[in-house]
């Protein structure tokens, strides 16, 4: 049976066929949709975790417990589970384990562009990297069979491309791995106190050894000999660029990314004349292949900054065989020349026929949608003038104008810490001009740690918990603070206010921030308190709680003097003119305008914060 599948639905799918039964993850672009579709099949217990790490370590637990297991996240997410992923080397399984990389080349949704290929170098772990949603599910059904054969976690890096690209899948059945669970107690295995570990070490170099074997044989690395005038040594998404912008090249596929198939690629570098590396972001595969003595050309020509596609591969491939004798321009070569290097210096290629370009789509920069319940806390906090260390979350939009209320923004849960520090460096009264915001899923992922900091380290940071109820910014999952698991199901939902008084937060507020005079004060008098103190911003999404969108607010035109003042909140339903207009179709009536509006000539809605 055939089917139209993303890479991340196809990457699920190849689990279930697996036989996978414990799937876990943390919601981020491009990885979130993997569990979503995991959790729609009866056989996998599919949960959402606090925060990555969590993750891996649940999934982890499950394979030692006899079951497969997969866990997913995005690149970064791989930066907060590499603790126990490194020490999981060591470990081993007992079933399968496959963990899930997802990379974003081009930042299209994350605060750097890691490639995460460096990470199965660094943990001596298998790397397979599939090209298309095809392989995504083939790789991923594999990944579990290389995982046991080896004793290794196995990781299957996507890129965004792949993961959110719809191609034609086969399915096929799901195939129960004839184990029974269960735990076999082996402590010089699974306790890595340093005398295990030190006995484990050498099983993890000789495991290497035979993986690098494999990769001299295995059917994921193939050589497509066309042309041998010009060889390309490439996979993952960039496979299909360098197929679509010079078809008659020599191409040597790698999809097991690590460890390299040394030999299949000395002997594929004598077969051709020009040796191209064409790979996105680090030059991962080019430092290899140098260093194995081969003249090989990669990063001069090819950037390894953003996204890779056809006419940057063309362009570059052109460059590097000397076919334009000034350096290569900034922008893509066009349409009609895209091909010309196909033919290598052999010649005999005939340029491709390319439609002209299609006209730029007008940009959209992105904004907090109209009814935002975070939009009205950040006016506070631009009103009041602090210095705001910011979080991951669709919050971090705060930092664009108007509201441009966002200081710092690092790494899940980095906001509590940041505050903390500008106190020890600045002293206590900074923390008085400081504010650290974060979300209610961030929060439990990472930053109740960094309430403890300041708690325990006697800070007097405020913290504000804008709690939506929801993970909105990767597609409204839940998360331990909602009482709602990943399938579904009723659960005890985490106390954010009884947690934070836990920990040792005596001064916890919580504030519907679309009353703009209580938000006001609640971060007024957290800022005044002697010791840490926490303001819950509590208000549902917009987008999630539906039943509480009003009557469109309106503007009285007699009143209206189009000061602007209305303006400053960035809200997309309004438009600015000599009289400012709401525009229906996108007012939910949180009445916040009317709030700031200082002639009152704005009214409706009907949700009581309004005037």
């Amino acid at each position: 049976m055939r089917a139209l599948y993303t890479g991340n639905q196809a990457i699920a799918r190849g689990a279930w066929e697996a036989g996978v039964k414990v799937a876990t993850a943390y919601p981020g672009t491009p990885s979130t949709e993997i569990l979503e579709s995991l959790a729609a099949f009866p056989e996998v217990r599919a949960e959402w975790s606090p925060n990555e790490k969590v993750a891996l370590e649940v999934a982890l637990g499950a394979a030692l417990a006899g079951v497969r297991s997969i866990v997913a996240f995005k690149h970064v997410g791989l930066n907060v589970a590499s603790d126990p992923l490194l020490t999981a080397s060591y470990i081993g399984v007992t079933a399968g384990l496959v963990v899930v990389t997802a990379d974003d080349p081009g930042m299209f949704s994350s605060q750097n562009e890691q490639d995460n290929r460096h990470y199965g170098r660094l943990g001596k772990v298998p790397v397979l990297e599939p090209s298309s949603s095809q392989e995504a599910l083939d790789f991923t059904r594999a990944a579990f069979d290389l995982s046991e054969r080896f004793d290794t976690p196995v990781l299957v890096r996507t890129t965004s491309r792949v993961s959110h690209t719809r191609c034609p899948v086969e399915l096929g059945e799901r195939r129960e791995p004839g184990r029974t669970p269960g735990w076999v107690k082996d402590p010089a295995k699974m306790v890595m106190v340093p005398s295990h570990a030190r006995a484990r070490h050498p099983l993890v170099e000789e495991r290497l050894r035979r993986l690098e074997e494999l990769a001299e044989e295995c059917p994921w690395n193939r050589v497509e000999m066309r042309d041998p005038g010009l060889g390309i040594v490439t996979g993952g998404i960039a496979y299909q660029y360098v197929r679509e912008a010079l078809p008659q090249a020599s191409v040597l596929k790698l999809g097991l990314a690590w460890p390299l198939p040394r030999r299949l690629i000395l002997d594929f570098a004598r077969r051709v004349g020009r040796l191209l590396v064409v790979e996105e972001l680090d030059p991962f595969w080019e430092t290899e292949v140098r260093a194995l003595g081969l003249d090989a050309s990669g990063k001069a020509f090819f950037p390894a900054v953003g996204e890779l596609s056809p006419e940057l591969v063309a362009c570059g491939a052109e460059t590097a065989l000397g076919e334009r004798s000034a350096a290569r321009p900034a922008a893509p070569a066009p349409a009609a020349e895209l091909a010309v290097a196909a033919s290598g210096p052999a010649g005999g290629g005939t340029p491709a026929a390319h439609a002209p370009p299609s006209p730029a789509l007008p940009g959209r920069p992105p904004v907090l949608c109209p009814g935002c319940p975070h939009r009205p806390m950040f006016y506070v906090l631009h009103r009041l003038g602090v210095t705001v260390t910011g979080d991951i979350g669709c919050y971090t939009l705060a930092v664009l104008p108007p509201l441009q209320s966002i200081d710092t923004c690092t790494c899940m849960g980095a906001s509590i810490g940041q505050a903390m520090g500008i106190e020890l460096a600045l002293g206590r009264e900074a923390s008085r001009r400081t504010v650290a915001v974060i979300g209610d899923s961030t929060f439990v992922h990472s930053g109740i740690t960094g309430l403890i900091e300041v708690v325990y380290n006697r800070g007097a940071v405020t913290v504000i918990i804008l709690d939506n109820g929801t993970t909105a910014m990767t597609g409204h999952q839940p998360h331990p603070a909602t009482g709602v698991t990943a399938e579904g199901q009723r659960t005890h939902r985490l106390d954010l206010e009884g947690l934070c008084r836990a920990v040792g937060v005596e001064k916890v507020e919580v504030v519907d921030p679309c009353d703009l005079e209580a938000a006001r004060q609640a971060v007024s008098s957290a800022l005044a308190h002697e010791g840490p103190a926490v303001v819950i911003s509590r208000r549902p999404c917009v987008l999630l709680d539906r039943g509480a969108r009003r009557e469109p607010m309106s503007v009285d035109p007699v009143c209206c003097t189009g000061c602007g003042s209305c303006w400053e909140l960035g809200c997309p339903a309004l438009e600015p003119g000599e009289i400012t207009r709401i525009d229906a179709g996108r007012c939910t009536g949180c009445g916040v305008c009317a709030q700031v509006c200082p002639m009152e000539a704005i009214g409706g809605g009907g949700n009581g914060s309004g005037r």
